[in-house]
């Protein structure tokens, strides 16, 4: 029966008989015959072979659940089985969008695999909903993430926080007018906008100025929508991009000001202003998800552990 379920999932996976038996190293009519076995047994067809690529029928979606549940199962047994034959070795596989990729993990990441060189790391880099649907089919075991459904969704671990800020290039009149609470990347990196030392930007400034928002299905956009639509205010709304780095980058050589977080502010800018927002919505808690499963490796719970404490 074991080797039928794994000529299902060739099929699943390949969308033909003909690919799946070519990767199976079999003849298609012996692979077709298998396959019809199983459905003579249980008076249902798996896959609807009218269509290109095949497509799982409700009675082959059953089938896939079932097969991908005991797959899991035994990668936790040998994972377990791994963790006690050594300490010392493990595979760590993370996913992150770009901007954690990018700004969060390199210092943690080199730091980790100084401390435990045997554990082979593996990275991946997407959007938040494609990396959502990676942890839970297992493809990773962990992504970062600071958006509720998605931690609500998998087992979840504090990880960081950062804070919205509004940055402003340096040649825009507006900042005269503000020289009370504007800051300076070292202001920044001091972490001055954390205190009370300076006022936050008043919203009536934030009507007509041209902003680089990033694009949807991405944190921050939805959270930039709120804070306008909280004040009342229509964004004058420029340029949309993906990436976080680049509206920033943008926003440095000139281009329009755009919303940004303190943390990817770590070098000295003289192209740039920072303001401070006066709305829950300025402040992201990130937290580590991990994929519901019996038994969690040995090398994800030691990355969470040393992740909490170099952070």
């Amino acid at each position: 029966m074991r080797q039928e379920l794994d000529y299902i999932y060739e099929i699943y996976k390949s969308g033909s008989f003909s690919k799946a038996a070519e990767n199976l190293y079999m003849t298609q009519p012996a692979l077709s015959m298998s396959i019809r076995k199983i459905e003579t047994q249980i008076g249902m067809v798996l896959f609807d072979r009218k269509k290109r690529p095949l497509q799982l029928t409700e009675a082959g979606e059953i089938y896939i659940r079932a097969i991908e549940k005991m797959r899991h199962l035994e990668e936790d047994i040998q994972d377990e089985l791994n963790d006690i034959r050594t300490l010392a070795t493990g595979t760590l596989r993370i996913g992150g969008t770009h901007y954690i990729n990018a700004r969060i993990l390199p210092p943690i990441l080199t730091a980790f695999r100084n401390a435990y060189p045997g554990v082979e790391i593996q990275l991946a880099e997407s959007s938040a909903a494609t990396l959502s649907s990676m942890l839970e089919s297992q493809t990773v075991d962990l992504i970062l993430n600071c958006d509720e459904p998605y931690i609500e969704k998998f087992e979840h671990y504090p990880a960081f926080q950062d804070h919205i800020l509004l940055a402003v290039p340096a040649k825009e009149p507006l900042n005269n007018a503000l020289k009370n609470c504007r800051l300076t990347a070292l202001d920044i990196q001091s972490g001055r906008h954390l205190t009370n030392a300076v006022a936050p930007i008043p919203w009536s400034l934030l009507k007509d100025l041209p902003l680089i928002n990033l694009s949807k299905n991405n944190n921050l956009h939805d959270r930039v929508l709120k804070i306008f639509q909280q004040a009342g205010i229509i964004p004058h709304i420029t340029l949309e991009i993906s990436q976080l780095v680049t509206a920033y980058h943008l926003a440095e050589s000139g281009f329009a000001s755009t919303f940004t977080c303190d943390r990817i502010i770590n070098a000295p800018t003289t192209g740039l202003y920072f303001y401070k927002l006066d709305t829950p919505q300025a402040r992201r808690s990130f937290y580590m998800l991990l994929p519901h499963r019996e038994y969690t490796p040995k090398a994800v719970r030691r990355f969470i552990k040393f992740f909490t404490a170099h952070i």
